[in-house]
């Protein structure tokens, strides 16, 4: 769609489309840039960049929150006059480097609670380094133009050129920035000028897969090490092809400890698949599918232990999730996956008095599931959670839905033969009306008179 058109605007010709642009420019400052920026030779472009960087700091005006995301984009042409003007990777990584020394002139004129304007450093800024810095052949001196930006990092954006050190520099330079660092590091006298310097090292030592230098820098900074710590260093010399002790400090970890488990089972899958250690990968994946099942996690463990046992385990997981006390919706969608209808329908039925209406999106699903199934007892009961929970909040936004919701189950009640111990639909009619017929403004909706 995009190249069609492309060729529909190119045939216009060059006269139409630049008449268009002017037009454009009346009514747009963006356009109106734009086209400043083309008619610019390079050096009016890198002039204009540098007397929008003096005019940074010397801004005054606050920038509101709503302005921010405005803010942010003017900041983002501003690289672009400098990515379509500059050829000379050692200028451009020069240049850049400038803007991120306005860091400090930025933020404090402005409300960047959204994130808009330190993403234009962390992403856009960022990229444009990486790609002058990586065509630079004096790579000495790009590691200097890092390490002078990263003497202080007040607003935590400038470690994103650490961070991104291993795509433009050698090893060899990069361990000389680590021995500076490390210097200043030994320099420091209070704890967080060394936590900041210890931090960009284990950054580079990630970046060169240096495991053992990434440990001893996280003790030097952390002192007894926690489980987050423990998993970082489990994670780098995996990450460095060290298997074996990625192994043994994932085995640091005290039995039972839950935080961060997804990522602890995520080291621990990939270990057990490079050691080949089919048994404890199996028992792995049959906590992971218990703790949460799925048709992904069901699937994830069938490719381990074969997948002609997946009618064994269905089964047998089926049996156990009816005799949960515990109502997870997830079990519940995970029957309905697996063909187990009647099951889920026994399941939920067992429930009924745990379904939490405020879970809009799976509830409501697994409503027009059963109700598609005719199985329409359960799927009026989901439904009545799903309309008390707007009734009784009073969100009079959501008066619409809870009408539908009541005129579905209308429809549903001449369908269900037996309530077995539950209200049936009049009898539930009248008690939310005892509730709630002080809520006009819904009844009125419903257009049905008491």
């Amino acid at each position: 769609m995009t190249d069609f058109r492309k060729q529909k605007l190119i045939k216009l010709g060059a006269d139409a489309l630049a008449d268009a642009l002017l037009h454009l420019a009346v009514y747009s400052d963006e356009a109106d840039k734009l086209i400043e920026r083309l008619i610019a030779t390079p050096e009016e472009n890198v002039r204009r960049f540098k007397r929008k960087l003096s005019g940074l700091k010397r801004r005054k005006r606050f920038i509101g929150w709503r302005e921010s995301y405005g803010f942010s984009r003017e900041l983002s042409m501003m690289l672009q006059d400098v990515k379509i003007s500059v050829d000379d990777p050692l200028t451009g990584a020069k240049l850049i480097a400038a803007f991120y020394e306005t860091d400090g002139a930025i933020f404090e004129i402005c409300d960047d609670s959204d994130g808009n304007v330190g993403d234009i450093f962390r992403y856009d800024a960022r990229e444009l380094f990486t790609y002058y810095a990586s065509r630079c052949t004096n790579k000495e001196k790009i590691a200097e133009i890092i390490l002078n930006l990263n003497k202080e990092d007040n607003y935590g954006v400038r470690d994103s050129l650490i961070d991104c050190a291993g795509e433009c520099l050698p090893e060899d330079v990069i361990r000389t920035m680590i021995a500076t660092l490390q210097k200043r590091a030994d320099r420091e006298a209070n704890g967080y000028g060394k936590s900041h310097y210890l931090m960009l090292i284990e950054s580079l030592a990630r970046q060169i897969k240096d495991a053992e230098l990434f440990k001893k820098t996280r003790i030097a900074l952390w002192g007894k090490l926690p489980t987050a710590a423990l998993i970082d260093i489990a994670r780098v010399y995996l990450e460095s092809g060290e298997i074996d002790i990625a192994y043994s400090w994932l085995k640091k970890i005290p039995e039972g400890e839950t935080f961060q488990r997804y990522e602890q089972d995520k080291l621990l899958e990939e270990i057990y698949r490079k050691q080949g250690d089919s048994e404890k990968l199996s028992k792995l994946l049959y906590r992971k599918f218990r703790d949460y099942r799925s048709t992904d996690t069901l699937q994830a463990l069938l490719c381990v232990i074969g997948h002609d046992k997946r009618d064994e385990v269905v089964n047998s997981e089926a049996e156990l999730i009816l005799k949960c006390e515990k109502f997870r919706e997830s079990d519940a969608d995970f029957l309905i996956a697996v063909g187990k209808i009647d099951e889920a329908e026994e399941y939920l039925l067992k429930h009924a008095d745990h379904f939490n209406g405020n879970h809009f999106d799976s509830l409501l699903s697994l409503a027009k599931v059963m109700a598609s199934e005719n199985r329409y007892l359960v799927a009026s009961l989901i439904y009545r959670s799903l309309l008390l929970s707007i009734l009784e909040r009073g969100y009079t936004k959501a008066y619409s839905y809870g009408v539908r919701y009541l005129k579905k189950l209308d429809k549903l009640a001449t369908d269900v033969a037996d309530w077995k111990e539950f209200d049936n639909h009049e009898a539930f009619k009248e008690q939310i009306f005892n509730a709630h017929g002080l809520k006009r403004s819904f009844w009125s909706k419903y257009e049905v008179k008491k």
